[in-house]
């Protein structure tokens, strides 16, 4: 019996972890030999699309090896029609906040911005949980990314989006339960808190990883990767405030309404 449980949960976890370690490692070998130098040389020439397409290859290559590993742990797990259509939605406003309501703010040849595409990232993990407010808000703002100016900060946005969902969701539901609470104040303190845990890993995280990955990726000089992280750094602290205020008031407004219809079911966190 135990023998055939164990065989149906590999055979429902193999396609992900197959397709995630081959997707991995054609954007890591692929990645490689598209950056030869030619990125540290002119970050802005036509190879940096091409090896920003690389990186969120091998980023998604991971997250498929994860869902597969978690499946070997939860195989009866399985994501509802609605849950995806809400994920494209989030993902879709994640684009229109980042893309349309954004401030730029030029760093040499580089931008940072204040914008609101945070506030659909945490929004959506509170009410989808983790992994898919996390994928909402990484595909979403790594499209803009990509469809912007910003192209060469995809695959840092892509990660860091999926970190902040990660990290929402666990908080949310994991330490507060949030989807299974009814207690007014304790479910204001739970998503208030659940946001700012998220949005503070982003704090910390964006511009240390933003330095690194400029300045040993990139190939950009040291004096303007650390320009660009201190600047950075304050963009993100404001972005963060707005979207801890923001996603907990837009939750607290909306769950009424989403659990009178029956979207607030548990899910994947």
């Amino acid at each position: 019996m135990k023998s055939a449980q164990a065989g149906h949960r590999w055979k429902d976890a193999l396609p992900s972890l197959i397709s995630g370690l081959v997707i991995a490692a054609a954007g890591v070998f692929f990645g490689v030999r598209t950056a030869g130098g030619a990125l540290a040389d002119n970050p802005a020439n036509g190879a940096t699309l091409t090896f920003a397409l690389c990186l969120i290859a091998a980023l998604m290559g991971c997250v498929l090896v994860c869902l597969g590993l978690g499946r070997l742990r939860h195989p009866a797990q399985h994501v509802q029609v609605h849950t995806l259509a809400l994920a494209a939605l989030f993902a879709a406003l994640c684009y229109i906040g980042f893309t349309f309501f954004k401030i730029d703010i030029p760093v040499g040849s580089e931008k940072t911005a204040f914008h609101l595409g945070n506030v659909f990232c945490v929004l959506a993990a509170l009410l989808l949980g983790g992994f898919w407010g996390g994928m909402a808000g990484a595909v979403g703002m790594t499209i803009a990314d990509l469809t912007t100016a910003y192209v060469t900060s995809a695959p840092k946005t892509f990660l860091l989006k999926l970190g902040i969902g990660l990290i929402v969701g666990f908080v949310a539901r994991r330490c507060f339960h949030l989807d299974r609470q009814t207690n007014p104040r304790k479910m204001a303190v739970a998503t208030v808190v659940s946001s700012a845990a998220g949005m503070g890993f982003n704090v910390i995280a964006d511009p240390l990883v933003g330095y690194f990955y400029k300045r040993y990726i990139l190939g950009v000089p040291q004096e303007a990767a650390e320009i660009w992280a201190k600047i950075g750094a304050v963009t993100t602290l404001v972005n963060a405030v707005i979207a801890v205020a923001a996603a907990s008031v837009f939750y607290l407004a909306l769950r009424p309404a989403l659990s009178k219809a029956g979207l607030m079911q548990n899910r994947i966190s």
